[in-house]
């Protein structure tokens, strides 16, 4: 399904990381979460340079360091109580 246009794709984008934060784990050297979003939201998690390109078999999804770094950091902005 294609992301409606009357949403904020860069909110859309944020929380979707700050979310598959919470579920990566780590294999090998690389910190990986389960792929159960959209694909178009995942798409936008790529086109960011968040995540690597997360066509394929493999039911999970390498996060980029970017990515790694920028998940916890937007889980706190959108999530923490007392935050707007």
């Amino acid at each position: 399904m294609a992301l409606p246009d009357d949403l904020d794709h860069d909110k859309l984008a944020e929380a979707a990381l700050a979310l598959l934060g919470l579920t990566t784990f780590v294999s090998g050297p690389e910190s990986r979460a389960w792929k159960g979003l959209d694909w178009d939201v995942l798409d936008l998690l790529f086109r960011r340079g968040w995540i690597e390109d997360p066509v394929g078999k493999a039911r999970s999804v390498v996060l980029t360091e970017t990515g790694q770094a920028l998940a916890p950091e937007l889980l706190a902005r959108h999530f923490a109580k007392g935050q707007r």
